[in-house]
């Protein structure tokens, strides 16, 4: 498996990276997608994709390093997704050790996540991989 940031403008964020996103974030268009892009980028989000052993992209992972009074340093992780066909076979451990490494290097005390409460099979990986439940996510529809 090879784990490649990539960068803003890289071709490979619609072509290749965008399709397995779309297994968890199915309401992206490649235009909406290409907008948040241009605004998170400024935020601090970066895209890191997997791939496999014949090139094809298998996993993605959005994240940022955000500082904040109640972590102080983290790296929060906004996306992290294995394609379907893909699970179960490191992948998401892959892309989870790829990401904790950017969190050590950026002085991070912490990698951090929000999951949907109907994800359970994510939240068994999540666990699997030593994550803890810290906190409640609330969340107030507006408009």
């Amino acid at each position: 498996m090879k784990i490649i940031d990539l960068e803003s403008g890289d071709p490979r964020l619609t072509t290749d990276l965008l399709p397995v996103l779309l297994e968890l974030r199915p309401h992206l268009s490649e235009e909406l997608f290409l907008g948040i892009l241009t605004e998170a980028h400024g935020q601090g989000l970066r895209f890191t994709a997997a791939y496999d052993a014949d090139g094809a992209c298998v996993g993605a992972a959005g994240w940022r390093v955000v500082v904040n009074t109640a972590a102080v340093r983290s790296l929060y992780v906004d996306d992290l997704v294995t394609a379907a066909a893909a699970r179960s076979t490191g992948v998401g451990h892959a892309l989870l050790a790829h990401l904790e490494q950017h969190a050590l290097a950026a002085g991070c005390t912490a990698l951090t996540l929000e999951s949907g409460t109907q994800r359970t099979d994510a939240h068994r990986f999540y666990f699997r991989e030593r994550m803890s439940v810290t906190a409640f996510g609330f969340e107030k529809p507006l408009g």
